[in-house]
């Protein structure tokens, strides 16, 4: 990790994000809340690094990313009503890009990492905001050996974006 992304880690107060990878702070919980109790929606900060990625994972929330700055992002999707894989480039006015959003339905397996080859500052900012609000209990990492299985297409995202 270079000393601009160590810089932006402590500026932020961001922590290691367990199991996941990358760094994050969560910055807002909603004050609205839902018949269970649960707040309605929840946001944190996200940092990616070359030596790190977001290892695939599926939440039942509804997440939208957001890019807010630095070295463009692959961020990959496995839907498992259909089998398909939707790979989008999250950048800042970076040619061949998607955008700087994008929407996870829930139940979608998803990771991400810094867009191989395009690493001139070594670091991605990122933002991800879940409705209803984040639960540990809705978290689940994808397992290499499953996810193969289920996306034979996949195998080469797969790999890249498990532990």
């Amino acid at each position: 990790m270079n000393a601009e992304a160590e810089k932006i880690i402590a500026q932020l107060a961001l922590a290691p994000l367990p199991h996941e990878g990358g760094f994050f702070r969560q910055t807002w919980v909603s004050s609205v809340r839902l018949a269970n109790g649960r707040a309605a929606a929840s946001a944190i900060w996200f940092l990616l690094t070359p030596d790190d990625f977001s290892a695939l994972h599926r939440l039942q929330a509804e997440e939208l990313w957001h890019f807010y700055s630095g070295d463009p992002v692959e961020h990959v999707q496995l839907n498992p009503a259909d089998g398909a894989v939707r790979v989008t480039r999250l950048a800042a006015d970076f040619p061949g890009s998607d955008g700087k959003a994008l929407t996870v339905p829930g139940g979608t397996w998803q990771g991400a990492r810094l867009a191989a080859g395009a690493r001139p500052l070594g670091w991605a900012l990122l933002g991800c905001t879940l409705t209803p609000a984040w639960s540990e209990q809705e978290f689940e990492l994808g397992s290499r050996t499953m996810l193969r299985r289920e996306f034979p297409g996949a195998a080469e995202w797969i790999g890249a974006l498990t532990r």
